[in-house]
């Protein structure tokens, strides 16, 4: 079922620890189809370099597996939780990165240092605690995550969602370039930080000037 779906999200799935941005068996990439609903999401502490295409699961809004033997992502709760409060995101990432991480157990946002920043809607706010495994992560999200695409969630990890599984990597991405340049800016002094002003006018540059058009 939703080969190409499982697809994008195993290429998501092997930029993560291409980035850094998880070890091991950690964080998790899943996709929604937009016309069955249906979700395909990373089986739980299974290593990147044994996993193939084959070994996602397809499950539905409710959880139910629809295809797949292995148990899912011990994040799923989460996943299923923000496709069910945001009709716009199709594609959710979920990673450990460090640099994001050390915001994460300061309890403190991403200051919006780079025009890279405007790319994810400015600062990057910090949600509050929440134990893994059930919907309250996904409720923190949704109540904190704003017009931004990402978020850090305290003494946890980073999420990215967006409206395919490639840009919510592609800002997985994003989030921990920005980190790691706050978190040694902060070494030598205050960072700059942008206004909101700026931030708006480089999202209009991004969103009509930046990357090739569609045929």
């Amino acid at each position: 079922m939703l080969e190409k779906l499982r697809e994008e999200v195993y290429e998501s799935l092997m930029e993560l620890p291409k980035n850094r941005l998880v070890t091991m068996h950690s964080g998790t990439v899943s996709g929604r189809d937009p016309e069955t609903g249906h979700v395909v999401i990373k089986p739980t502490g299974f290593r990147y370099d044994k996993l193939t295409p084959a070994d996602l699961l397809v499950m539905d809004i409710k959880g139910n597996i629809l295809e797949g033997t292995l148990r899912p992502s011990s994040d799923t709760a989460t996943h299923l939780y923000l496709y069910t409060h945001r009709q716009d995101i199709h594609g959710i990432v979920h990673t450990h990165s460090p640099y994001a991480c050390i915001f994460a157990v300061l309890g403190r946002p991403i200051p919006a240092v780079m025009t890279s920043a405007a790319l994810l809607g400015g600062e990057i706010p910090i949600g509050g605690y929440a134990a893994v495994g059930g919907e309250d992560i996904g409720s923190e999200i949704v109540a904190k995550i704003g017009n931004c695409s990402a978020i850090v969630m305290q003494n946890h990890g980073v999420y990215t969602m967006a409206s395919t599984v490639w840009q919510a990597t592609i800002d997985a991405v994003e989030v921990e370039d920005l980190a790691k340049i706050a978190h040694y800016a902060m070494l030598h002094g205050a960072p700059i930080v942008l206004s909101d002003e700026q931030i708006r006018e480089f999202q209009n540059i991004y969103h009509t000037r930046y990357g090739q058009k569609q045929s």
